[in-house]
């Protein structure tokens, strides 16, 4: 099964790429990455994005374009990962926290923590299967973790070293710059080195209560994603009210075909064609109250040729007319959705 991972990995590589000369679009359509990267929930293929950073940093002829990403973005792109970590009581709870639950974020990346003594190292690892070019996505993924550690431990914080397996750089600049520590090439590992006591420090404004919720919401979605038809209704929901729902559309954010997709669901006993109709279901339901948003707005949300066509699916799915439904507060509050 394709990984996948979260659009914000990439919320910075238009600047990034711009900075070096070169073109994002460009970039983008030659690895065959959808064109709505720019939403951070959407999900790509993890493969398409190590192509793209790879391709990135051979067309601008530099080695740390990972890094440079990696530079311009923060502890934020990891969304819900991001909540549930804010709200640990220290340093290592919410270290362990992001490497329990990375998975929500890029399936195919892990990150593992290793004490010895008074040293602690964090070694972010790539589970590909079999090895591809992935240079630029495992510094983006070092360098995500040292951008993560240093919101928690703040500005003044330095790690003892940083480790990468992969030859050193022509040019060193980036790495002294971003790390601001010793960075070995040619390690046994990738990762950061830094003093155990660290991991003791209190997490700022940590709310327990929160963190709870977080995490009955992280693992909902972790087991709403675990499969592939769970991933089709995951990307549905997404693009669906941009108006970007399409088979061909969720093929590509699958990094496949649509046949491949058809064939995948038929063999779980599904369809493309009644997932979509669920989630329109509970999208269409959200979207007509919002009395502003024009009925021919919607019907173009949720992939309708006309508002017509929406009237005619919403009185044969609902068993009355969206008139009818918006007029009576006990459809809504009981929240009946089918006849």
């Amino acid at each position: 099964m394709v990984d996948l991972i979260r659009a914000a990995c990439l919320t910075h590589y238009a600047e990034t790429a711009r900075s070096v000369g070169l073109d994002p679009a460009r970039m983008l359509k030659s690895v065959g990455l959808p064109p709505c990267v720019t939403d951070p929930d959407v999900r790509i293929p993890g493969g398409g994005v190590r192509r793209l950073l790879e391709a990135s940093a051979a067309a601008a002829g530099i080695d740390d374009f990972g890094l440079r990403l990696a530079e311009r973005g923060g502890f934020s792109n990891l969304g819900p990962v991001a909540v549930i970590a804010r709200d640990q009581p220290t340093v290592g709870a919410a270290m362990e926290a992001i490497g329990r639950y990375m998975h929500i974020h890029n399936e195919s990346l892990r990150q593992r923590i290793e004490r010895n003594g008074e040293i602690v190292v964090i070694i972010p690892e790539l589970l590909l299967g079999r090895p591809v070019p992935a240079r630029q996505a495992v510094e983006l993924a070092v360098g995500v973790s040292y951008r993560i550690l240093s919101a928690f431990l703040g500005p003044g914080w330095r790690p003892l070293d940083v480790h990468f397996t992969y030859p050193a750089p022509r040019n060193r600049q980036t790495y002294r710059r971003f790390f601001k520590c010793n960075v070995a090439f040619g390690a046994e590992f990738d990762g950061i080195i830094y003093h155990s006591r660290d991991m003791d420090r209190p997490m700022a404004a940590a709310d327990p209560s929160i963190a709870r919720y977080a995490q009955r919401y992280i693992e909902t979605v972790a087991a709403r994603s675990s499969t592939f038809d769970g991933k089709v209704r995951e990307l549905i929901a997404t693009l669906l009210p941009k108006g970007h729902c399409s088979v061909e559309r969720v093929a590509q954010h699958l990094g496949c075909d649509g046949r491949t997709v058809q064939r995948r669901l038929a063999e779980s006993g599904k369809s493309f064609s009644e997932i979509v109709d669920k989630e329109r279901a509970e999208a269409v339901v959200r979207l007509i109250e919002e009395k502003d948003r024009s009925l021919s707005a919607v019907a173009a949300l949720l992939g309708f040729s006309a508002q017509s066509a929406l009237a005619r699916w919403f009185r044969e799915r609902f068993g009355c007319s969206i008139t009818e439904w918006r007029s009576d507060p006990r459809r809504r509050l009981t929240g009946q959705k089918t006849r």
